[in-house]
């Protein structure tokens, strides 16, 4: 089967839904077409902060912000960072005078969904390849054997976007830096200590190249990151098949930490492996009529300036925005939104490798501790 849509997004994340929602306010259709097999195939999980002048803007433009506001997670912004041997180092309370309300992503995921007319989003689409036609046409070929045909083409599907070879020829490169997530649920009641430990909002601990990143969740678990700088190939000498053996191994990085941060792991109901890819900092393509990227297809980045997911929303907003204001001129559409585009998403990669070399070098937890306690209020 072959189906036309002048406007096809390939990826149901938040980039994707964003753009699909400004398009809606502007009063053009858009199918999104996402690999889950529904909207609750999965847990989507981990608190987001949202900043005023990115993933705000976006919903703004969206007319989403004043419910956005609502499911805000009170307390989110509060902050800790502790040293290996338990010294707190930073402790702010979240006063809610700050611009980077915390948000859960899934909650976050349902409001754009919920914002889109019925059938906007074509569920178990898994894009394999997509292939140029003639006048800025491209056909997309799913794992299904389906395919389509469109007259605008856009990228939202992430690290390993199928899209992306349309335009460039640049694929991610590991960064240096592994993470095994953890969770602990009913934290308050089965985990208190660590509960304590990382209190209500983001926790940070660094020393030795190493160090846990952590949030309490809206449901009372806490989802953990433990960071480590390793080879590419550490995680496939760990079996994360046996928890108890592959919490071991992890732990071994962290001899002599302290007791309450250990049983982040140790405790751990939940245990799973990933590692930390990037884009070249400043990647960009040339013009190629018909089709674009937005977030992390095109311009993944490490985590560690928090900026992914609000430039995948405000890309997705700025893309909806330029098509709504150039009808019937998609090529000019695309040079306005590219030409802004490049140039943020350049100084944004720049400050998360900065950011990485920063926290994860031999003096991480003096630096990030001298950010916090001397720079300009987070906002």
């Amino acid at each position: 089967m072959n189906t036309h849509f002048p406007v096809a997004i390939i990826g149901g994340g938040l980039g994707g839904l964003t753009a699909a929602r400004v398009l809606h306010v502007h009063g053009i259709q858009a199918a999104v077409f996402d690999l889950e097999a529904s909207a609750e195939a999965r847990t989507q999980g981990g608190m987001l902060d949202i900043h005023e002048d990115s993933g705000q803007q976006a919903l703004r433009a969206a007319g989403l912000h004043d419910d956005f506001l609502k499911i805000v997670h009170p307390g989110g912004q509060a902050l800790r960072l502790l040293g290996p041997d338990g010294t707190v180092h930073v402790a702010e309370e979240d006063d809610a005078t700050g611009g980077r309300p915390e948000v859960d992503r899934g909650d976050l995921r349902d409001l754009l969904l919920n914002s889109l007319p019925d059938g906007t989003v074509h569920w178990g689409r898994k894009a394999t390849g997509a292939r140029p036609l003639d006048g800025g046409r491209h056909e997309v070929s799913f794992a299904d054997g389906t395919t389509l045909t469109t007259d605008l083409l856009v990228g939202a599907d992430g690290a390993w976007s199928r899209i992306r070879p349309l335009l460039s020829e640049a694929v991610p490169g590991y960064t240096g830096i592994s993470f095994v997530e953890t969770d602990l649920f009913d934290a308050d009641s089965r985990h208190p200590r660590s509960a304590a430990v990382i209190g209500g909002g983001f926790f940070l601990s660094l020393g030795g190249r190493s160090g846990f990143l952590a949030h309490r969740e809206t449901d009372g678990s806490l989802h953990v990151y433990t960071a480590l700088k390793a080879a590419e190939d550490w995680l496939d000498t760990v079996d994360f098949r046996d928890g108890d053996a592959a919490k071991a191994a992890v732990l071994a990085h962290f001899e002599g930490w302290h007791e309450d941060l250990r049983a982040l792991v140790v405790d751990a109901d939940t245990i799973t492996p990933r590692r930390v890819h990037a884009l070249p900092v400043g990647h960009r393509w040339d013009r190629v009529p018909g089709v674009t990227l937005l977030g992390d297809a095109a311009h993944l980045m490490s985590p560690f300036a928090g900026e992914g997911a609000n430039l995948a929303m405000l890309d997705g907003a700025e893309l909806g925005q330029a098509i709504a204001a150039h009808p019937g001129d998609t090529e000019a559409a695309l040079t306005t939104y590219e030409n802004a585009l490049f140039p943020r998403s350049e100084a944004s990669a720049a400050e998360s490798a900065a950011s990485l070399n920063t926290m994860f070098g031999d003096d991480g937890l003096e630096k990030m501790t001298a950010f916090f306690t001397t720079a300009p209020a987070r906002g």
